[in-house]
């Protein structure tokens, strides 16, 4: 599913990535960011993984990575790759038999590390088949399984082991004539994750898929991610993201695309603006914010909706949204791109507001 996706005002000077494709999905530099998660059925079960990345497809997902663990996780790739309209990334450790298995069933990436599926000639087979087939590779450092070699010479995780383990992939793949990489460097630790990513860019100008991994529940890893990702996404680096989160793949999409959106990397979808509230509310707002919320978080048109619960900051707020409501006493005046609508009664608030929005986003939608 296609997406009304734009640069806003603001421009963050990004780093100068080459360009990957993941299917149709450019990655890297100056193309706008991907948002990816990964499924949480098993891959085996081919109709449940397709049910599972439709909703995530319909929650904003653009790219999508499943488990290839198994030989019958291997063989369901196909008919997963046959009934979603998002690329589909294969993740593989160890054995280079499935590797290949993932790439004759077409999908449009796959993750390894290079150094970790075999001897040198099982590395070979599955780096020619990979370029045969056109399909890029994600090069895939986690700091919970770095070579053992690098534990000892650093003594535990650090930034640097990450980034030379990086390189050493990169090696192997530029032995045998292959350039079509996307690193990844994560880490639970956020500091880490950072560190590592940063010193990376100076080193390639490969494109960065950027994670907090073993983030943690939504609450944690929400937090995690916004500052992690946020972060490096603030310095310009990173080209496609993922949230890692103990919950459902769509609240990772939702995350993710927040995180973007209030960068204003991308524009699309409603954004909530609402007060933190105090003593001088006189409505109950936290229902209105969350009533609304919940209705709009499947809309694709850019809008800008605020909520405000006084008329201190209310009124300003409210005008300079596209729809917003100032609230008083049991009461609140709507506002729509501007201009004062008059007053609402409570009761009337929710329905006015969705009534307003709805009407806004059929407005703005592209007449073909």
């Amino acid at each position: 599913m296609d997406f009304p996706e734009k640069q806003e005002a603001r421009v963050i000077p990004r780093r100068k990535s080459r360009t990957v494709w993941v299917g149709k999905v450019p990655v890297g530099y100056p193309h706008p960011i991907p948002v990816q998660s990964m499924t949480k059925t098993k891959t085996a079960d081919w109709k449940a993984t397709v049910e599972q990345i439709r909703k995530y497809e319909e929650a904003g997902c653009q790219i999508v990575r499943v488990t290839a663990n198994s030989e019958e996780a291997a063989l369901a790739l196909k008919k997963i790759k046959e009934n979603i309209s998002i690329p589909l990334v294969a993740d593989i450790h160890f054995q280079h038999k499935l590797a290949i298995m993932a790439i004759e069933a077409g999908v449009d990436k796959i993750r390894i590390n290079p150094g970790n599926i075999g001897n040198e000639a099982k590395i070979a087979e599955v780096l020619k088949r990979a370029k045969d087939a056109g399909i890029p590779i994600r090069i895939g450092v986690n700091a919970g399984s770095l070579e053992k070699d690098l534990l000892r010479k650093y003594g535990y995780p650090t930034a640097e082991a990450m980034v030379e383990s990086a390189i050493r992939h990169v090696e192997i793949c530029h032995k045998y004539d292959f350039h079509d990489i996307v690193i990844s460097l994560k880490s639970s630790d956020v500091y880490m994750m950072i560190e590592a990513y940063r010193k990376m860019a100076k080193l390639v100008d490969y494109p960065f898929h950027l994670g907090v991994t073993e983030a943690g529940t939504t609450f944690q890893g929400t937090i995690k991610s916004a500052i992690g990702i946020g972060t490096l996404l603030a310095e310009g680096i990173g080209d496609t993201i993922r949230v890692s989160l103990t919950d459902d793949g769509v609240e990772e999409i939702r995350v993710g695309r927040e995180i973007l959106r209030s960068l204003g990397l991308v524009s699309y979808g409603v954004t909530l603006v609402s007060c933190p509230t105090c003593g001088r509310l006189e409505v109950d707002l936290f229902k209105i914010a969350r009533e609304v919320e919940e209705a709009v978080k499947n809309i694709r048109t850019p809008l800008k909706v605020a909520v405000m619960g006084c008329l201190v900051n209310g009124p300003g707020e409210a005008k300079d949204a596209d729809i917003g409501i100032s609230a008083g006493r049991e009461s609140a005046i709507l506002y729509v791109k501007g201009e004062s609508r008059g007053k609402i009664e409570e009761k009337d608030i929710i329905p006015r507001l969705l009534e307003e929005i709805y009407r806004l986003e059929k407005e703005l939608v592209p007449k073909e």
